[in-house]
């Protein structure tokens, strides 16, 4: 493989983990392509190839004459191709159903995530394409914090649940991911409007702070005809000398 485009590859590596972490925050502009070069002592051609891999990630948005933008919302770890911008890329729009918004009690789930509080807030999605076809069912769990007692009654910041953590001062940096698949349970089943028994990706992600608590859990079920599981591992042999290490990362994106 050409050593250019290892280069575009580690460079792109570096700045989506820099996006990641937030110290580029959405909507912030990246710096300009001269400062690009400097910084990693290449060329322009492999600073555009870094940044048009970006892009494909759905981690920043590239405008002629003004420059690139963070595109990317919070999500983490597997989501650096969010899937709902991966089926708009496709030219499939997807809405999505809120079935939940609540506080709940918890005690199991708490026992199993190692924290002291109980109580949640827990939000349950929908993820439906314009026909009317459901592709993904979300169940996620947001340990309860008095910033958050009134979400439940007023809804979520422009319906998002990053924007609505990130109001608040919590916004996830790190966490794991596990996938499995399994057949669908009657009321997953009737959510979906597929027939019970059917096999489909399930992924549980649990993302922390910067401080090590937990921020979210979040259960996934998702339409397998839509979605695969891509892992990444390891790293080029010189890929140290731009700043990055050792690192397994996953994203969902559609077939």
């Amino acid at each position: 493989m050409p050593k250019q485009v290892l280069k575009h590859q580690r460079i792109a590596r570096v700045l989506a983990r820099e996006i990641h972490s937030g110290a580029l925050e959405p909507g912030s502009r990246l710096p300009g392509e001269h400062a690009l070069t400097r910084r990693f002592a290449v060329s322009r051609a492999t600073v555009r190839q870094a940044l048009d891999e970006l892009s494909k990630q759905g981690l920043i948005s590239t405008h002629a004459g003004v420059g690139s933008f963070v595109t990317f919302d919070g999500g983490l770890l597997d989501n650096r191709l969010g899937w709902t911008r991966a089926l708009a890329d496709q030219g499939a729009q997807v809405t999505t159903e809120v079935l939940r918004l609540e506080a709940v009690r918890d005690a199991r789930l708490a026992g199993e995530l190692g924290i002291e509080g109980a109580e949640f807030m827990a939000l349950d999605r929908l993820r439906v394409l314009p026909e009317g076809t459901p592709v993904a069912l979300e169940r996620s769990r947001v340990p309860m914090v008095p910033a958050l007692a009134d979400v439940p009654l007023g809804g979520l910041l422009d319906g998002s649940l990053t924007k609505t953590l990130a109001a608040v001062g919590i916004r996830a940096t790190h966490g794991d991911e596990w996938a499995s698949v399994r057949q669908l349970a009657t009321e997953e089943a009737s959510l979906l409007r597929r027939q019970v028994g059917e096999v489909w990706l399930n992924t549980r992600r649990v993302s922390r702070g910067a401080d090590g608590r937990i921020v979210e859990q979040v259960t996934s079920l998702l339409d397998p005809a839509r979605f695969q599981l891509h892992l990444g591992f390891g790293e080029s042999p010189d890929e140290t000398a731009l700043g990055s290490g050792d690192e397994a990362s996953a994203r969902k994106q559609p077939r």
